[in-house]
């Protein structure tokens, strides 16, 4: 694991090695705050916590280059905390094991967080470094970007001194992103009736798992399986022809992760439990059919366990699973200007039932405020006639592209002298902190690069070698070559 420290260029991935060895996932970044604290102490820069709990950084121009514009390099700290279910990871406590793959670097059954652990380390690389020319040069590393952006939202006026704001939580290298998605945290909840269970009946525990994944955002289009949406499918089908019941529902884990496992416990006659495996096997061989080009495998299985307790009600079991059926999940609209970014999408992310209480999370996304406005009421519709209470929460609005950027043309002239060829300007769907902080420093011109990174929010998530060390000359070359004030 240690060689990861070795690989070129040795300052970004030493740092990012040592990142990994620090727990810092969503809602526990005390550790990293800790570190990289230590770090700058460590190094003679200037670096305190702000009151949203994100971490800023301050070197000053090297002599001659006093007036350049300032450069705020921007990071989060955190990382989404998806393992394996054989894992016994611990997030909170264990170190991430790291590994050279080929191409890539991955890590042992976890995400590896370079969603945006890279993003912190080139930052860390750039206030280590004693022989780079730059101006006034700020890193702005936030807190809890993957449970809603809070670090940035919570950011006061006044604090940043810069004029350009380099974000580095793009995930392909090539691509100068110049515009993103808003999104909105939707959470829904109700009680219902629980009732004793026969006990004359039988239950099983019935799984959904094998899947994907994905972020939410970047492979919302890519047409994956979620976990929560298939086994709507599963339980409406046992209901109607097996005389099922349902116990409990707990599906996805991260709201801004296409959820990879479902599982849940009915309960039915027995008589009707080889009916119900017979059926499950159908089920199993239909999704896979259904996702044979786009999923590795489904893994839909059903245990016979012991029958619990209580169950839902009738008519709430009606009510709250035909909601959940009807939840919209994926791609509503493209942009229309560029029909191949998705404009709108929302994913059911999160599903919790049981001991009389219904827990749903979604997030909805979309580039467009009127169309954030329509996913927001679409989903609306079906929970609200199930009996939900239903709060939306964290809105942040779309980062509108400036396609006359000073920074995005510095850019495009250096990545064509470099590397021979024009880089790809793009919009992501993918939620960034850039148009949070435009909010709140209109003045700042704003790009967003970094390295390829695939599936992010995933065990399989992986970091392209080959494209850290040109990412890290195309950042020196943007610090050397800032415009003059």
């Amino acid at each position: 694991m240690s060689e990861i420290k070795n690989l070129n260029p040795e300052c970004i991935w030493r740092n990012f090695y040592a990142l990994t060895q620090v727990p810092r996932p969503s809602g526990h970044l005390e550790q990293v705050q800790r570190f990289l604290l230590d770090f700058a102490k460590q190094n003679g820069v200037e670096a305190f916590v702000d009151d949203a709990q994100n971490i800023v950084m301050r070197k000053p121009a090297t002599p001659g280059m006093e007036n350049r514009k300032g450069i705020i390099m921007q990071a989060h700290m955190d990382m989404v905390p998806q393992k394996s279910p054989d894992s016994d990871h611990n997030f909170e406590t264990d170190p991430l094991q790291p590994y050279i793959d080929g191409e890539w670097v991955k890590a042992k059954n976890t995400t590896l967080g370079a969603d945006n652990g890279i993003g912190v380390a080139a930052i860390m690389a750039v206030m280590e470094a004693k022989d780079l020319k730059h101006g006034p040069i700020e890193g702005l590393i936030t807190a809890d970007e993957e449970t809603g952006m809070f670090g940035a939202n919570d950011l006061a006026k006044g604090i940043l001194q810069g004029d350009i704001l380099l974000n580095l939580d793009s995930e392909t290298w090539g691509n100068l992103v110049i515009g993103s998605a808003g999104g909105i945290d939707l959470d829904a909840s109700r009680t219902y009736k629980e009732v004793p269970a026969d006990q004359n009946h039988a239950a099983l525990h019935v799984i959904i798992k094998g899947l994907k994944g994905g972020h939410s955002g970047l492979e919302i289009n890519e047409g994956r399986a979620n976990a929560n949406k298939l086994m709507a499918r599963v339980l409406l089908k046992l209901v109607e022809t097996c005389n099922a019941e349902l116990s409990s529902w707990h599906g996805g884990n991260m709201r801004n992760a296409i959820p990879f496992k479902a599982e849940t416990v009915v309960v039915l006659p027995k008589e009707k439990v080889a009916d119900a495996k017979v059926l499950i096997n159908e089920l199993r061989e239909m999704f896979e059919a259904e996702y044979k080009f786009i999923e590795n495998q489904v893994e839909l299985t059903a245990e016979d366990i012991p029958t619990p307790k209580m169950q839902l009600d009738k008519t709430d079991r009606e009510m709250i699973l035909r909601a959940i059926y009807g939840l919209h999940n994926g791609v509503m609209r493209m942009i229309p200007a560029i029909p191949t970014v998705v404009e709108t999408s929302s994913n059911l992310a999160i599903i919790d039932i049981e001991e009389g209480k219904v827990a749903i999370k979604v997030l909805p996304r979309s580039s467009s405020e009127t169309m954030k406005e329509c996913i927001c009421k679409t989903l609306l519709g079906p929970l609200a006639l199930a009996g939900f209470e239903v709060k939306f929460s964290g809105s942040y609005q779309g980062w509108d592209p400036n396609t006359d950027s000073e920074i995005l043309n510095l850019l495009k002239c250096l990545y064509k002298e470099m590397f021979g060829e024009e880089v790809v300007v793009k919009v992501d769907h993918a939620g960034l902190e850039c148009s949070i902080i435009l909010n709140k420093y209109p003045h700042l011109d704003v790009i967003s690069m970094g390295p390829t990174i695939r599936s992010p929010h995933t065990t399989n998530e992986r970091c392209l070698v080959e494209t850290v060390a040109p990412f890290w000359e195309l950042l020196k070359r943007t610090m050397e070559e800032a415009p003059v004030k």
